[in-house]
C-alpha cells in the first residue's frame, strides 16, 4: 500500500499537521517510516488507528483513554467497528429527537398561537445540562421562579434570539482575539461583562436578585473539561477555554459577590 506522507494523511483525514505530530509526540499515532531527513510517512495500519482515534474521540473519549483502548492486547478493530457503529445508531437517533425539538422550539417562536411546555426546551440533551441544571434551578430560586425565568426566554421572538446568538458569537470572538492577553485586563473583563449578561438572557435568570457568580465561574470550568464549547477556527482551543475560565473566575469575585 502507499505510504502518505504527514501532509497528505493531513488532507486525506482533516487532522491538521500540527495535531498529527502532536499524536506522533504522545506515542498515540507513530509513523511507520520515516525518511533520512526525518519526513514522516504512514501505511495502512496508521490510516486505520487514525480511523478509530477519529471515532473515539467523536464518541467522547479523551486522548489518554483511546490509547488505553487501542493498546489494549485484546483490541480488535471488527469489533471495535461494530461497537462505533451501535453507538452512532444511537446518537442518531438522540440527534433526531434534537431536531424535533428544534423544530418544536422554531415553531413556537415565530407562531404566538402555540404552546410549548418548557420541558420540551431540553428533549434530547444530556441530562447533566437539562434536567440537573433545571432541578437545581428549582431547589435554589423555587418552582415558580424558573418557571417564569423559562417563560420569558421562551417568549423571545425568533429575530431577537437570533440576535441574541450573533451578539454571544460577536463577543466570543472579540474575547478569542485576546486569548493571549492578562485575563484580568480592563479590556478582556469589559467583553466578559458582556459576555455574562449574554449568558444570563440565555439561562433566562437576568432578573433574578441572584447574580449567579458560582454557576458563571463554573461555566468557565466546562469550557475548560469539554473542548467541544470553545472550538474556534474549526479546532478546540484549550489555551482559550483556560483564558476564559480565568477572566469569568476574576469576573465573578470581584464584581458579582
Amino acid at each position: 500500500m502507499k505510504k502518505y506522507s504527514v501532509s497528505e494523511l493531513s488532507k486525506l483525514s482533516g487532522v491538521t499537521i500540527r495535531t498529527l505530530h502532536h499524536y506522533d509526540k504522545i506515542g498515540l499515532l507513530k509513523p511507520s517510516d520515516r525518511s533520512e531527513v526525518g519526513y514522516r510517512y504512514y501505511g495502512e495500519s496508521e490510516l486505520l488507528r487514525l480511523q478509530q482515534i477519529l471515532f473515539y474521540k467523536e464518541l467522547g473519549f479523551s486522548l489518554k483513554e483511546i490509547e488505553a483502548v487501542l493498546n489494549d492486547p485484546d483490541f480488535d478493530l471488527v469489533t471495535a467497528l461494530r461497537g462505533h457503529k451501535e453507538l452512532l445508531e444511537k446518537r442518531r437517533s438522540r440527534i433526531a429527537t434534537l431536531l424535533n425539538t428544534i423544530d418544536q422550539t422554531i415553531t413556537y417562536l415565530t407562531n404566538n398561537k402555540t404552546t410549548m411546555e418548557p420541558k420540551k426546551l431540553y428533549e434530547g440533551l444530556p441530562k447533566e445540562m437539562g434536567t440537573a441544571i433545571r432541578k437545581e434551578a428549582i431547589e435554589k430560586y423555587g418552582l415558580e421562579a424558573v418557571t417564569r425565568s423559562e417563560q420569558e426566554l421562551l417568549q423571545l421572538g425568533e429575530a431577537d434570539y437570533v440576535k441574541l446568538k450573533e451578539k454571544l458569537e460577536k463577543v466570543t470572538l472579540e474575547l478569542f482575539k485576546l486569548k493571549n492577553e492578562e485575563p484580568k485586563s480592563t479590556e478582556v473583563q469589559w467583553l466578559i461583562k458582556q459576555h455574562y449578561e449574554i449568558i444570563r438572557k440565555f439561562w433566562g435568570t437576568e432578573a433574578l436578585e441572584d447574580k449567579q457568580a458560582d454557576a458563571y465561574a463554573g461555566l468557565g470550568q466546562t469550557y475548560v473539561d469539554d473542548e467541544r464549547f470553545t472550538i474556534m477556527e474549526n479546532k478546540p482551543q484549550p489555551q482559550f477555554a483556560q483564558f476564559l475560565k480565568l477572566a469569568m473566575a476574576h469576573f465573578a469575585e470581584r464584581y458579582l459577590k
